[in-house]
């Protein structure tokens, strides 16, 4: 897309206390609890939900508070596997200005640390489109302008969601589904 430039870019890591044979990013992704991703950025993460593409491919859809802006995340999986999934989304963006839409590449990936531990890294980009362009051009905003507010939003949301992502991924891994819940017992 000729319009396109970076918006917002961060990343952050985290520990997670499995070997690396346990973790299944693919697989927390497609399976979290719409509960459980309320947990993992409170209280910014709305709703989650999981479905496909006409083609079959999957996609997750989140609906989040980031900054000003109420988004509603379309993420397409370009690479879904165990150890690294790169999700795509054309994101609408509902500010009290009004709606608009932004691209945002979400890269999620795992790596050993050493026997029992790995590595988390989320990674996420925001890109504007031409739709973002012309919003931004209405509201006499400027690039530069929306690209700062962006990013002090995005890192300060993705710092914060990181750890907890982490710590959800390694809960599955240790075959549990909630923070309370001991290894061995279900939920009531």
């Amino acid at each position: 897309m000729p319009d396109e430039q970076v918006l917002s870019e961060s990343t952050y890591h985290a520990v997670i206390n499995a070997p690396m044979e346990r973790i299944d990013i693919a697989d927390w992704l497609f399976n979290l609890p719409d509960a459980e991703y309320q947990r993992c950025a409170p209280p910014d993460h709305i709703a989650a939900g999981y479905t496909t593409t006409d083609d079959g491919r999957p996609m997750s859809i989140n609906v989040e508070q980031i900054g000003d802006g109420l988004l509603v995340q379309h993420y397409v999986g370009e690479i879904v596997g165990p150890h690294h999934c790169r999700m795509v989304s054309l994101s609408d963006v509902y500010t009290t200005q009004g709606r608009t839409k932004v691209k945002v590449i979400w890269d999620l990936s795992v790596k050993p640390i050493d026997e029992g531990r790995c590595e988390y890294t989320n990674s996420v980009v925001a890109f504007t489109t031409a739709e973002f362009l012309d919003f931004i051009d209405l509201h006499s905003i400027t690039l530069q302008q929306a690209a700062a507010t962006r990013q002090v939003a995005s890192a300060d949301h993705n710092s914060r969601e990181t750890p907890l992502f982490a710590q959800s991924i390694e809960r599955r891994a240790q075959g549990r589904t909630t923070p309370t819940e001991a290894p061995g017992e279900e939920e009531p």
